[in-house]
């Protein structure tokens, strides 16, 4: 029996782990036995919240749509959680966002329980969530009076699971996880009677990665999107991963070391008075005097790396003698660990202005993520609570956080050469869903204090598509003062709604009324 979503697979790219440690928190170990096909479900719920001043009702729905084989034998069972207006412009035109983090491997609880939904937890801005109970509380700054949401658990994530003879492996990978979200989101607008709203994608982490490829995908498909959300966003993973001989990802980190260093009053010459010139003269650099000086390699004249040095250790405050030991490459796990060890504290990937003990000091990278570890277990712990005393959700399976869906195939037989598989980089996908449909919208969302997937890189890889000039100006940018969750910061709510909201009227093509 042919279970595969689309054309098989080739052998992944080994040398590729999983970047962030916030998707393996309530992990499953060890394969699964596929859960028996049965009728998809359905959790029905009517709500109210106050939002901009207004009243919303809404419709709370947990279900699920049954994914198929080339065969069309199910294959998979696919949950969603969607929260539908129930008052106001006719249910048929309003925009249709569909929403999911990221690992790969992750639930979507993150974005739905921090920002997205109606309902959301509250955990501290920076520094340890206190036991439980954890506080819920309505979210004012959701976009439901926007758009209808639809939060998205892929395969192996939340709820949802392979069912008959499929396997796990079947949809875990760059083009396997888009071909299965493709399905989803067809019949989605289909069930729904939807296939008329504006839509758009919005995606975290490995999430914007996903986003890149099934834009591709759902215009494959005949389906064209409005716009496209990308949240904390890594296309190129060349960018993020350190191999030896490569250059750029010390390039476009350095920038996120020294806003970082600066928040944590690092700088030799103390905080800046003005942080924004500070970055910019930072970002010049970074570009110009340290990558040439990074790409002379060992010919570099003596004076200049000392002149090179000096300035790294202005900007970064890392220790001159460190950054000399490293040949001035610091490695964002080696900053994380080396800025704040003279105080016995390791950084926070993901939230950089977290910090957290650091153990063993003589380890080099991290052993942990401090911002992970502070909220994970509110976030899963309301979540889990939430679905089911509030959502009515009275399914038997337990949500799974993340951790399930290994191994994950990252080669899309587009070898570099030599048949010799190269790393992810899916910004030419999204180049070429914006050159398809030029009225396509690209919002990019960046935490400063996020060192999984830094903001300088982000923007670099976004510079770097080759797009004409028209088309760049589709992309839209926004930075926030926060780290790869940004939502965590409660201050920042406002702006976030603010850019989503305002992002979704300019481009919906719709006009909203109350």
């Amino acid at each position: 029996m042919n279970t595969r979503l689309h054309a098989a697979r080739g052998l992944g790219v080994a040398a590729i782990a999983l970047f962030w440690p916030m998707v393996v928190l309530g992990q499953t170990s060890g394969e699964e036995t596929p859960a028996a096909a049965q009728e998809p479900g359905r959790w029905s719920s009517r709500h109210s919240i106050i939002v901009d001043g207004a009243t919303i009702a809404y419709e709370a729905v947990v279900g699920s749509i049954t994914l198929t084989d080339d065969d069309e034998n199910a294959a998979g069972e696919l949950f969603y959680t969607a929260y539908f207006r129930t008052n106001g412009r006719p249910t048929a035109d309003r925009p249709l966002v569909f929403a999911y983090n990221g690992g790969p491997g992750s639930a979507s609880f993150w974005l739905h329980m921090g920002i997205m939904g109606p309902r959301r937890v509250v955990t501290p801005n920076v520094g340890q969530q206190a036991p439980p109970p954890y506080p819920l509380v309505d979210n004012p700054f959701t976009v439901l009076d926007k758009a209808d949401i639809v939060m998205v658990d892929p395969i192996g994530t939340g709820f949802s699971r392979p069912v008959g003879d499929a396997e796990g492996t079947d949809f875990w990978g760059l083009d396997e996880d888009a071909a299965s979200l493709t399905q989803f989101i067809r019949r989605f607008l289909s069930e729904n009677q939807r296939w008329n709203s504006p839509r758009y994608l919005l995606g975290e982490s490995y999430g914007t990665t996903r986003s890149a490829v099934l834009a591709l995908h759902l215009q494959r498909a005949n389906i064209d999107l409005n716009g496209i959300v990308l949240v904390s966003a890594v296309l190129d993973f060349n960018t993020i991963l350190f191999p030896d001989g490569a250059d750029l990802p010390y390039i476009v980190n350095l920038p996120s070391y020294a806003i970082t260093s600066a928040y944590h009053d690092v700088l030799p010459g103390g905080r800046p008075a003005d942080l924004e010139a500070f970055m910019a003269e930072v970002e010049t650099w970074a570009l110009t005097d340290y990558a040439t000086a990074l790409l002379a390699g060992g010919a570099i004249d003596p004076a200049r790396r000392q002149r090179i040095l000096e300035d790294m250790h202005r900007y970064t405050g890392l220790d001159r003698d460190f950054i000399d030991r490293a040949d001035l490459r610091v490695t964002a796990p080696e900053y994380e660990k080396e800025i704040l060890r003279d105080r016995g504290l390791t950084l926070g990937r993901l939230d950089a202005r977290f910090s957290g003990p650091t153990g063993d000091l003589l380890d080099t990278t991290p052993g942990h993520d401090a911002q992970s570890t502070a909220i994970s277990s509110a976030y899963t712990s309301v979540f889990n609570a939430y679905v089911r005393q509030e959502l009515g959700y009275d399914g038997g399976r337990e949500y799974v956080p993340s951790g399930m869906a290994r191994p994950w195939n990252w080669d899309r037989g587009n070898n570099v050469g030599f048949g010799l598989p190269g790393i992810p980089n899916v910004a030419p996908d999204l180049a070429a869903a914006l050159r398809r449909n030029p009225r396509l919208e690209v919002l990019l969302i960046n935490g400063l204090y996020d060192l999984a997937t830094p903001y300088f890189a982000a923007s670099w890889t976004m510079d770097h598509m080759g797009l004409p000039p028209d088309l760049r100006d589709n992309i839209e940018r926004a930075d926030f003062a926060a780290g790869h969750m940004m939502y965590v910061e409660e201050s920042l709510l406002p702006q976030w709604r603010e850019t989503l909201a305002g992002f979704i009227d300019r481009t919906s093509g719709v006009s909203m009324v109350p």
